[in-house]
């Protein structure tokens, strides 16, 4: 959510901003929030005077009533009753009033950062580098849910059973290695210097506001019936929700945390093949990375987290590439956001397995999380990536570790974690 100062000081810059965003249907909203924000201030202004009235007149009723003069002391309290009943009317007034400011505020896009490619969708996204040698052996890679099935490893029709669409049991070797990937990623993090955390797989409504758009919540979250709950999709939303409210010191900065939690979303159906294994699926685990800091660190923050991405992947002998997401593919409180795609030997091109954004302090305004300085309070800014995400890794990890004879080698980084293994072959 943008500062209403900023906003107030430069519409045209919002609007332009907008523009970039190709939401040329939010543009009204920018005006709308001046006309409102007027009324605000001029509401606020008479509710403060009168208060600065009743103050005065308060003053001079005892004054009055030991002089004896009592008509005119009764006729100061009868207007004091009347400025507060006219400051109950104008307290409603400024209270529907700044609903109405927040409401439009909240749907107004972040400013996206100089950086960021302009383009519509994620088709006009801008490939920036790439990691290790994609290879495309000279043996055929099967379909990976055809490689996991042949290690007994993946179960969707009882899933379908127990569960419904999109759901999966993975078995033996298969979920051991899913496992592994998990156990790796969040003890590389640790290495990093990062806190770990498992946070609260369910949080309230408010908590939803604070870290996502409203368009993003009703595609993604899973509500629980009859209670102020939601499933997460990611644990950003309750690690950065942690700090809700909460003044912190400027000296506890940057509060660096790596999490791990499942993660639930309303992913698409079957679509064809590649929704027939693994790769849109309503539950799956991820480990996740986030920072508060201060808004001139942001910026390196965000170079430094999308790159623990790359080098776990690199350790895992996946070659991958970072992808700058574009104006038109930015959720609306991001400021810069790159994907981190693995490389898929059996469909010969990249897939996403991870996202790294940094929000400036749009969340933070949201959710209310300020820092103390030596000038005063401000808001922090947060950012978060994801460190490893399974099954979409596992797929990636298989595929690239795929061998002729249906075995699939173990990463050296990955052995310790799998008994010292170092391949899994094939029962059937």
């Amino acid at each position: 959510m943008l500062d209403i100062k900023f906003l107030r000081e430069n519409p045209d810059k919002v609007k332009e901003n907008i523009k970039k965003k190709f939401q040329d249907e939010k543009l009204p909203l920018v005006d709308e929030v001046i006309e409102l924000d007027e009324k605000v201030r001029k509401v606020k202004l008479e509710g403060d005077n009168l208060r600065s009235e009743r103050n005065n007149i308060s003053s001079s009723i005892g004054a009055l009533m030991r002089e004896k003069k009592i008509d005119e002391a009764n006729a100061q309290k009868e207007r004091v009753k009347e400025i507060n009943d006219k400051l109950v009317e104008l307290e409603k007034e400024e209270n529907d009033l700044n609903v109405e400011v927040r409401k439009r505020m909240l749907v107004i896009p972040n400013i996206i950062d100089d950086s960021v490619p302009i383009g519509k969708d994620d088709t006009e996204n801008v490939e920036v580098e790439k990691f290790g040698e994609p290879v495309v052996p000279s043996y055929e890679i099967p379909y990976h849910a055809d490689i996991i099935d042949r290690f007994n490893g993946l179960d969707k029709e009882a899933a379908g059973r127990t569960s419904g669409e999109g759901f999966y049991y993975l078995m033996g070797d298969i979920a051991r290695l899913h496992e592994a990937m998990i156990a790796y990623g969040r003890d590389y993090m640790i290495n990093q210097g990062f806190t770990y955390a498992i946070p609260p797989f369910m949080i309230h409504a408010s908590v939803v506001e604070g870290v996502m758009s409203f368009p993003e919540m009703q595609a993604m979250m899973y509500k629980i019936e009859g209670e102020d709950l939601f499933l997460i999709g990611t644990s950003e939303h309750s690690m950065i929700g942690k700090f809700k409210d909460q003044i912190l010191k400027t000296e506890e900065l940057p509060i660096t945390m790596t999490s791990y939690s499942p993660c639930f979303r309303k992913e698409g159906g079957s679509h064809g093949l590649e929704e027939r294994g693994l790769y849109r699926v309503h539950q799956f685990e991820k480990q996740e990375m986030i920072v508060i800091c201060k808004p001139e660190e942001s910026m390196d923050w965000y170079n430094k987290m999308w790159r623990f991405t790359v080098d776990v992947f690199r350790n895992l002998d996946i070659p991958v590439r970072q992808l700058e997401c574009c104006s038109g593919d930015l959720a609306d409180l991001k400021v810069k956001s790159c994907d981190i795609e693995a490389w898929s030997p059996r469909q010969q091109k990249y897939f996403e397995v991870g996202s790294c954004s940094t929000l400036g302090d749009a969340q933070a305004r949201r959710l209310g999380i300020r820092a103390k300085g030596e000038n005063g309070t401000y808001y922090v800014h947060t950012l978060n990536n994801t460190v490893l995400a399974s099954p979409r890794g596992l797929i990636a990890l298989i595929e690239n570790n795929y061998q002729e004879d249906g075995s699939v080698l173990i990463p050296k980084v990955l052995q310790p974690y799998m008994g010292g293994k170092e391949k899994i072959l094939p029962i059937k």
